[in-house]
């Protein structure tokens, strides 16, 4: 899929779950403000509990780039935690390493960052992880690799190119941007996690 065609259906994407997944789409989305296709402008009727779950699952699942068998995946894992399911889910998502090169703006979208991890330029605690759901624990060290660091698209990032697109750096993480270097120094707190999400009615929507 070329980078064009995978543009135009994040930003398709955005409008049809109604939030802005990628800077680009935000442009799009200011101009068009309600979902695709012909009755998109048409007020739309009133829902069902389920259409409500499913979108706000769907939200949820594009702003991480997740399969549906990964979040069903993470969703189990998050029922099995202690406290609330829909908290525990997103923190865990969150401590994914795609989801906090995001973050420390070492990549300017979730696609980005992933992509960046599964071409082997991101270390954690000194060795290299191409699995971008390579969960990091508190305290662990992520870094764009030396030799990477110097390549066109880091020297970018770590002049803080994608500050101005990106939410503000979340407590839960330590950045030095200019050493392209970043500590997740605790467990990431819901209220915290810059996802637009009603976390409950996803619970729900997997419980029923």
């Amino acid at each position: 899929m070329s980078s064009v065609t995978r543009s135009r259906r994040q930003v398709r994407l955005s409008r049809a779950l109604g939030l802005a997944l990628t800077p680009k789409a935000v442009k799009h989305f200011e101009k068009r403000p309600y979902p695709p296709g012909e009755h998109g402008r048409a007020r739309r009727r009133t829902e069902s509990d389920y259409a409500v779950r499913l979108r706000e699952k769907q939200r949820l699942r594009a702003q991480y780039a997740l399969r549906e068998k990964q979040l069903a995946r993470a969703y189990e894992d998050a029922r099995k935690a202690p406290g609330l399911t829909g908290e525990a889910l997103v923190e865990n998502l969150e401590t994914r390493l795609d989801a906090l090169v995001l973050r420390a703006g070492f990549a300017r979208t979730i696609l980005q960052a992933r992509q960046v991890v599964v071409h082997r330029h991101v270390l954690v605690d000194g060795k290299i992880v191409d699995r971008p759901s390579f969960r990091v624990k508190p305290g662990q060290t992520l870094q764009v690799k030396p030799k990477s660091q110097a390549t066109v698209p880091f020297q970018v990032a770590a002049a803080g190119a994608h500050r101005d697109v990106l939410p503000a750096v979340p407590g839960y993480i330590d950045v030095q941007l200019e050493k392209l270097s970043a500590v997740l120094v605790r467990h990431p707190k819901r209220a915290e996690v810059p996802v637009t999400c009603e976390v409950q009615l996803v619970v729900e929507y997997y419980a029923r």
